[in-house]
């Protein structure tokens, strides 16, 4: 399906699957999480190097 927009013609594209845009979230979701738990990681460990201690 073409749409003119004043003198540009843009294709519009199918929409994925459901299952595939939950699939995306989920995988964008999960590596979010790993790269905050891994920039937590590092701060613990700078913070351990500089004698701070939790106990």
């Amino acid at each position: 399906m073409q749409f003119k927009v004043g003198m540009m013609k843009t294709e519009t594209q199918p929409k994925s699957p459901w299952w595939q845009r939950i699939l995306w979230l989920m995988v964008i979701y999960s590596a979010s999480v790993l790269a905050l738990a891994g920039v937590a990681w590092i701060f613990r460990l700078m913070m351990s190097a500089a004698g701070m201690r939790t106990h």
